[in-house]
């Protein structure tokens, strides 16, 4: 018998529309598809709150810096880099939340967004390895079953991410496990 799997993607949007989208999709989907939920973010990572978001403020500056030398020697500006009104429902979510506010939460951060016309993947949890991660957590409470996490320098965000984030989010999420299969 072969099994089709259902995941309802979304960009990094604030916990209270998380849970509202996974709300609005249970609500028209049938039980036998019962979706999984998945949240794209780009985690910024510092030894210290400060030093993480300095990091923030910089990639933010190299973006528009990459933004206006394209501007100004009239090349085309990569899709990344594009800030016309996309057309993408996500995208207009992320504009709005960015126009709204520039941090949710404990620590989602939309200006990269603002600046980039929220094309695709462009919204930020911001702070130390265990403060990500604890945000990466409250999605999971919020119903949320694969984080999709990735990089400004893919590299070595991906090397401190699996050596700094993902083992804290693991692990608090095991415990959480546990303590409910008690609980029942």
């Amino acid at each position: 018998m072969q099994s089709t799997v259902y995941v309802y993607a979304m960009w990094g949007e604030p916990i209270a529309a998380v849970k509202e989208r996974i709300r609005e999709v249970k609500a028209v989907t049938p039980p036998e598809r019962s979706p999984r939920y998945s949240v794209s973010l780009r985690p910024i990572l510092g030894d210290t709150e400060e030093k993480a978001w300095e990091r923030a403020h910089s990639i933010l500056s190299r973006v528009k810096e990459i933004r206006a030398a394209k501007t100004e020697n009239q090349l085309p500006i990569t899709p990344y880099f594009n800030s016309a009104r996309p057309q993408a429902v996500g995208s207009n979510r992320l504009l709005q939340f960015a126009q709204e506010s520039e941090i949710f939460d404990k620590r989602l951060w939309t200006p990269i967004a603002a600046v980039t016309g929220a094309y695709g993947n462009t919204t930020a949890l911001v702070g130390t390895p265990q403060q990500v991660a604890e945000s990466l957590v409250d999605y999971y409470d919020a119903g949320v079953t694969t984080l999709l996490i990735r990089g400004f320098d893919p590299l070595e965000d991906a090397i401190a991410y699996g050596r700094d984030v993902i083992p804290l989010v693991r692990a608090e999420v095991q415990r959480r496990e546990r303590q409910a299969t008690v609980v029942a």
